[in-house]
């Protein structure tokens, strides 16, 4: 049921994802659009691709801190006569509006990134045990292919797998949501995946902080 509260919360989580890091960032301190730049893509991946970790990494650490912060504006506001199951659906929707409000930010013309950030930001909030092994998957694939694209959609493909079997989820939103992730994040690289089939994908320098193909 719609209370005053569970609007006013969708509305914040919505208005959090939007907020536009890597564009704010990208015309405060270098006077440039990063949609205008490298992938043309408002996200971290792109922005440190451009400008460097310095610009890119608190990108990538609020993005994903802005859906987190959705998803517990649930704490403040809330239905108290939700049941269990409604109470997590809530969650996911919180989640879900802010991950719709990075990919289509109010504050920047509804020009934003992929979402893969806040999604993560999501996946913490709600699966936080599952993150930490995601996390070592990511970091791992990450380090063999130095190609971000490849690391993002295949930590989301073998997710619901840690979720459901490793750690036992069996509250069906979250299963539900964890599918989604597997089918949401690909769907989102459409253009890598071509790229990775025509092997013109970039990859990612450590020692230079930048990509490189």
């Amino acid at each position: 049921m719609l209370t005053f509260q569970v609007v006013i919360a969708m509305i914040l989580a919505y208005l959090l994802g939007s907020i536009p890091t890597s564009v704010w960032i990208g015309q405060w301190f270098f006077n440039l659009d990063i949609r205008t730049q490298g992938s043309g893509n408002a996200g971290a991946t792109n922005t440190i691709r451009v400008l460097g970790l310095k610009a890119g990494l608190p990108v990538l650490l609020f993005d994903v801190f802005k859906a987190w912060l959705a998803v517990h504006v649930s704490t403040w506001l809330t239905n108290p006569a939700f049941s269990t199951n409604q109470e997590v659906i809530y969650w996911i929707i919180l989640g879900g509006l802010a991950v719709l409000g990075h990919v289509y930010p109010v504050f920047a013309g509804f020009r934003g990134g992929k979402g893969v950030a806040t999604l993560v930001g999501v996946v913490i909030a709600l699966y936080p045990a599952s993150f930490l092994v995601i996390l070592i998957f990511f970091t791992l694939v990450m380090f063999f292919t130095r190609i971000v694209s490849v690391s993002s959609i295949s930590s989301s493909i073998i997710f619901p797998f840690v979720a459901i079997f490793m750690f036992d989820e069996k509250r069906l939103p979250l299963v539900v949501l964890a599918i989604a992730i597997a089918l949401f994040v690909p769907y989102t690289h459409r253009e890598n995946i071509k790229r990775l089939w025509n092997g013109t994908e970039k990859k990612f320098d450590f020692g230079k902080n930048r990509i490189k193909k």
